[in-house]
């Protein structure tokens, strides 16, 4: 009959006290449906599931000063928590500017953003690169502080289907935009052994850059291209046998680490992106204008720290970190994604 109801399905309930797949967390991925979940995982020192914990916020709002009325530029937007508060600060009449390049978690953002009072009239959200800094500043005009928290967010991470940790099997992509460009598993089928040695090298400091490299590409002589994170992980395991039994495990785990961060920089052009962002800065800042960057690893870092010395003794800055801030302890006990964080800022002459 036509007007037989639907036959009702149950949602996915847990499996256990602790399910483990990233899908049956239906609770932590519901957190305004489930907040008491949410919160637990919270205390437990954990992130749940589908959210991600925006690191050194106080530290940021102290040294970027945001003022009612100002306008600002995030560059990096995420799950929103630094845009949101930045946003509080800024109000009345203030306007921040917001952009990510991923397409999957953006459009969650603006409406989480929205849901929270923060519309379209004090926060403009883009799909863009923060290199392209300068297109945004013939819309804004100068603005009073800039943002760069430059790292991945636990939403992606913890999604297998992006490919982003070694942790559970997915397909080895990497992409911050999954529509653009080329995917770890394209990199690495086409790459040449002398190529990803140096590779693994510069963007990750691998002290087995060799034994990994040549393992892959003998894979590759086969025909037997890496298509997930499992096989990649599996490759690394295999290419480390040789190593003693009673540290094997450990410096299998730390290579794996060092491999995806890697294969995510070459695949996203971090490296570069980051110094177009650096070079554009200046001109993007009103006079008296802060920049606060955010970020998780040597390379990034000493990249900002070198850009703001040279701008320093140019007289363009006038004030920059002499070092880099780091996460207190008590937030990188709840945080443990915080420990690796190193904030630094800058004053616009």
């Amino acid at each position: 009959m036509d007007d037989e109801k639907p036959k009702h399905e149950r949602r996915q309930r847990y499996k256990g006290t602790h399910p483990k797949s990233f899908q049956e967390k239906y609770k932590e991925l519901s957190p305004e449906q489930y907040a008491a979940d949410v919160a637990k995982v919270l205390e437990q020192g954990r992130t749940p599931a589908g959210m991600h914990r925006s690191i050194c916020v106080d530290e940021i709002l102290h040294y970027l000063n945001p003022q009612p009325g100002e306008i600002g530029f995030d560059a990096t937007l995420g799950y929103g928590g630094h845009s949101l508060a930045l946003l509080k600060k800024i109000q009345p009449g203030g306007l921040l500017y917001a952009g990510d390049v991923d397409p999957i978690e953006l459009p969650k953002t603006k409406a989480r953003l929205a849901l929270q009072g923060f519309g379209e009239d004090k926060i403009v959200i883009q799909k863009m690169n923060f290199s392209t800094l300068d297109h945004l500043v013939f819309t804004s005009g100068p603005l009073n502080f800039v943002l760069a928290d430059l790292g991945v967010s636990s939403m992606q991470i913890d999604n297998p289907e992006r490919g982003f940790s070694f942790k559970v099997d997915g397909p080895l992509d990497l992409r911050l935009n999954p529509k653009s460009g080329k995917s770890a598993a394209d990199l690495l089928k086409q790459i040449s052994q002398e190529r990803l040695e140096q590779l693994l090298i510069e963007n990750s400091d691998e002290p087995y850059a060799s034994q990994i490299a040549e393992s892959i590409s003998i894979l590759n002589r086969r025909g037997k291209y890496l298509k997930s994170t499992s096989e990649l992980q599996n490759c690394i395991r295999e290419a480390l046998l040789f190593l003693q039994s009673n540290v094997r495990a450990e410096q299998t785990k730390k290579a794996c680490q060092r491999c995806f961060q890697a294969l995510r920089i070459a695949v996203n052009d971090e490296f570069g992106v980051l110094e177009k962002f650096l070079d554009k800065l200046p001109d993007a800042l009103a006079s008296g204008g802060r920049v606060a960057i955010l970020s998780f690893h040597s390379g990034e870092d000493r990249r900002v720290k070198k850009s703001f010395q040279a701008l320093f003794r140019a007289g363009i800055y006038a004030s920059i970190a002499a070092e880099p801030i780091r996460a207190s302890e008590a937030e990188s006990h709840a945080n443990p994604r915080a420990r690796s964080a190193k904030l630094r800022w800058a004053v616009k002459v």
